[in-house]
């Protein structure tokens, strides 16, 4: 508590919550003014006890009824409470007796945001800022640290902006715009700001991480990586950033540094299931085996229930032939995670090493279900389709999930193949000269499911205009 809250002194508030929380205890009735509960409401605010904050706004109302400040604190109460319909309750009364007090309106106008009236909050806070032009910063400071709060980016931002064209030497409004752009996805706008805000604060390693994540999300590896590196140069403790350019050295396939950068967050975060498993893929894809089954053993027994460790040992014992194993780690993840469409590809394709087809097939299908545009699930299940002479039996299947899903990639293939196989020529020219009009990566994906021995002479020439 500062020393000029409601002109006490730092011991003087100590020992007026000290009488009104022996009352308490005590179930007594003892008299506090109104700046004295104004004071102790607030200390329960500022430690986030809204139930013992609203148990003094209760004692307060019943001792001093008339008051307004001991009103407008209830009512603050009572949005910290979520109870905004008798919030505005309260307020609109106020507003009868204190039409001049914008305080009323601020508070009116989180009520009916957090109802969902948006453009009466608006209305509201506009209105409390043309009340009084020499408040208009300290307005804007409640307005803005009221919608940060509620997390009403989209309605906080042009409050940011004219407080931070009010107080342009207050670098912390850039960083404020930064983020609340950030969370809105406006990804340009939110560089902007961050970069007027590092023009004054350059040694900000939060600023620099968040821009690391933005570069990350527009896929710019260059800047993403160089901002998380600046953001550990100027804090080489900061974890986040460490975390988060491991991730990104990782999907570049520049295992060997991602692997330097996973230990060293290590030393920070020794119980990081989540490292421990990244650091051991990294290990795998360097051919050291060893050392990532002990570390993905080491993720498991920090937190059995984290679903990667599990799926990255399926991956080694898959990659080792030995299927029996595999197949035990995939299905502990997939029962782990089961909206994870790549688990059951690798579950169905264990299945399918031991030549257990039906088991197969089922996992292939409910990856397909979670994702229908996982390409090479398709290409594994044609193969599937060819290999055990199934073409007959499922071009229904696949006609009706052309119907239901779309045209996706890979499905005209799979159909044309399927056609191709059974003898159907028109069938299988009819989806080969659609699927055709595909990338040519999609074609080379399914080029072995159509045998140029087997295709006639106008299937071959739509196929050779395609890649003259």
């Amino acid at each position: 508590m500062q020393e000029e809250n409601y002109g006490y002194q730092e011991e003087e508030i100590s020992g007026i919550l000290y009488r009104y929380e022996s009352m308490r205890r005590n179930n007594e009735n003892l008299f506090f003014d109104v700046s004295e509960f104004e004071t102790i409401i607030d200390y329960y605010l500022e430690n986030n006890d809204v139930t013992f904050a609203f148990e003094a706004a209760e004692s307060a109302t019943r001792q001093h009824p008339n008051s307004v400040s001991i009103q407008l604190k209830k009512a603050k109460v009572l949005i910290d409470k979520g109870r905004a319909v008798e919030a505005l309750k309260a307020v609109k009364f106020l507003e009868k007796i204190e039409p001049g007090n914008f305080e009323i309106f601020i508070i009116k106008g989180v009520a009916l945001g957090m109802l969902g009236d948006i453009q009466g909050t608006r209305k509201n806070f506009d209105y409390a800022l043309s009340m009084d032009k020499s408040e208009e910063v300290n307005i804007l400071l409640n307005i803005t640290s009221i919608l940060q709060n509620l997390n009403h980016y989209e309605l906080l931002i042009p409050y940011l902006e004219r407080l931070a064209n009010l107080e342009p030497h207050f670098s912390s409004h850039l960083y404020d715009l930064g983020f609340a752009n950030e969370k809105l996805g406006h990804n340009g706008e939110s560089i902007k700001y961050y970069n007027r805000y590092l023009e004054q604060e350059p040694f900000s390693d939060s600023a620099w991480y968040n821009m690391g994540i933005i570069y990350n999300k527009q896929g710019n590896n260059g800047k993403a990586l160089e901002a998380y590196e600046y953001a550990l140069a100027v804090n080489p403790e900061n974890s986040f950033a460490l975390f988060n350019k491991g991730n990104l050295l990782s999907n570049l396939g520049r295992f060997r540094e991602a692997l330097e950068v996973y230990l060293e967050y290590l030393e920070f975060e020794d119980e990081s299931s989540e490292a421990l498993t990244y650091a051991a893929e990294c290990y795998d894809k360097l051919g050291k085996k060893d050392l990532a089954v002990k570390l993905y053993n080491e993720a498991i027994d920090l937190d059995p229930d984290f679903s990667e460790p599990w799926f990255g040992l399926g991956i080694i014992f898959l990659n080792d032939n030995k299927f029996d194993d595999s197949i035990c780690y995939f299905k502990r993840a997939v029962n782990l995670d089961m909206e994870n469409p790549e688990y059951w590809y690798f579950l169905g394709k264990s299945y399918y090493r031991m030549s257990d087809i039906k088991n197969s097939v089922k996992s292939f299908r409910e990856a397909l279900k979670l994702d229908p545009f996982y390409d090479i699930v398709w290409s594994n299940l044609g193969h599937i389709i060819i290999s055990e002479k199934l073409y007959s039996r499922v071009t229904g299947v696949l006609e009706r999930a052309l119907k239901v899903i779309g045209d996706i990639h890979g499905l005209r293939f799979l159909l044309a193949s399927a056609y191709l196989f059974s003898g159907q020529n028109e069938k299988c020219t009819e989806h080969l000269s659609l699927a055709l009009l595909s990338t040519d990566k999609e074609f080379y994906e399914f080029e072995e499911l159509l045998p140029r021995n087997m295709l006639n002479d106008e299937q071959i020439e739509m196929i050779t205009k395609k890649f003259k």
